[in-house]
């Protein structure tokens, strides 16, 4: 088979070997850093499970991250143990905090659907930046819902003010920091996979 042959077939393909590799590779991450908890003197535990969906999609782009993530989320709703704290099954997904973990769905498909918009050179990075920030927000929004449904289900009442107060404004500048690593190792990293 001649090159260009090899690259029409390759072409036809939805994903190379290369980037079946890599999603799988960043699924990996995901359950990874779901893992690493780093606990603080007041109580709250950070894990690094945001850091590895941003890493995921900064690096390979918002169809194989997304991808990753799908994957990540389907070993876990199996009932394989990736969530933080070693948790998995269907339970962790629709518990409490369960919104927050699938509303990463809605960060990797706003990034997916970002990259749409045709840009270069550091208007591409502002553009994914900013969907990174649009697509966080949703999950937040997403997951603080989910939690004051939850919530409710046994007669219990939290405003969404106290949920967020409970649930996001804890993590916020942890999340941004995460975010800012992220794009900065996911764009120098992007040079040396493509």
């Amino acid at each position: 088979m001649n090159g260009t042959a090899m690259r029409e077939t390759s072409k036809k393909r939805a994903f190379t070997t290369k980037q079946l590799t890599l999603t799988a590779l960043m699924a990996v991450l995901l359950i990874v850093c779901s893992w690493i908890s780093i606990p603080t003197p007041w109580g709250i535990v950070y894990t690094l499970q945001t850091f590895a969906v941003f890493f995921s999609l900064v690096l390979l782009g918002g169809k194989c991250g997304t991808f990753s993530l799908m994957t990540f989320l389907l070993l876990g709703a199996c009932g394989l143990p990736v969530f933080s704290q070693f948790r998995g099954g269907v339970g962790a997904l629709f518990g409490l905090t369960g919104g927050y973990i699938l509303g990463f769905v809605f960060t990797a498909v706003i990034y997916w659907l970002a990259e749409l918009i045709p840009a270069q050179g550091k208007t591409r990075i502002v553009r994914n930046i900013v969907a990174l920030l649009i697509g966080l927000a949703v999950c937040y929004i997403f997951g603080t819902f989910w939690f004051m449904h939850i919530y409710s289900v046994d007669g219990r009442v939290i405003t969404f003010g106290g949920a967020l107060m409970m649930c996001v404004v804890p993590y916020i500048a942890f999340d941004f920091v995460k975010l800012a690593l992220a794009v900065l190792l996911g764009e120098r990293l992007r040079k040396h996979i493509s």
